[in-house]
């Protein structure tokens, strides 16, 4: 799917070394492994709950991901989708790369039947509540 001159597409297995140093910028909470990304990469695009989508420039330069899942619940009688990464190169922020990885990640969803779309931000409140997005919930987490 493209959005102007931004190409969206799934993630394919030569992707993961850009995937990687984008993942990298955005890891804050936990060290970085680089030893278990590529199986973790691979994994996930095995897993037909899982997509990874990737946001190419012009030249082929891939600038931008986003991971995701869809999964059944009780509360919704279905399938929820979660957005559980999302990373743009600061250089090409503000440009839609953010938005057309979401809108891609949407349609996916839908297809999958899935409800709604949730995800977890402290940075991006503002984006997501300007791209239809509500407050909902709070979220926590315990690290193990």
């Amino acid at each position: 799917m493209s959005h102007g001159r931004i190409l969206i597409r799934p993630a394919e297995n030569n992707d993961s070394s850009s995937v990687k140093s984008l993942a990298k910028s955005l890891a804050t909470s936990f060290s970085f492994e680089d030893n278990s990304f590529i199986e973790i990469f691979n994994r996930l695009r095995a897993d037909e709950n899982a997509r990874i989508l990737v946001s190419m420039d012009e030249h082929g330069i891939v600038n931008g991901y986003l991971l995701g899942f869809v999964h059944d619940t009780f509360f919704a009688n279905g399938a929820v989708a979660w957005i559980e990464e999302v990373y743009v190169s600061e250089t090409v922020r503000l440009n839609g790369i953010g938005l057309a990885l979401e809108r891609h990640f949407e349609v996916w969803a839908r297809a999958r039947d899935a409800k709604l779309i949730g995800l977890a931000t402290r940075r991006a409140a503002s984006f997501y509540t300007a791209i239809g997005y509500e407050e909902s919930a709070v979220y926590f987490r315990k690290l193990l």
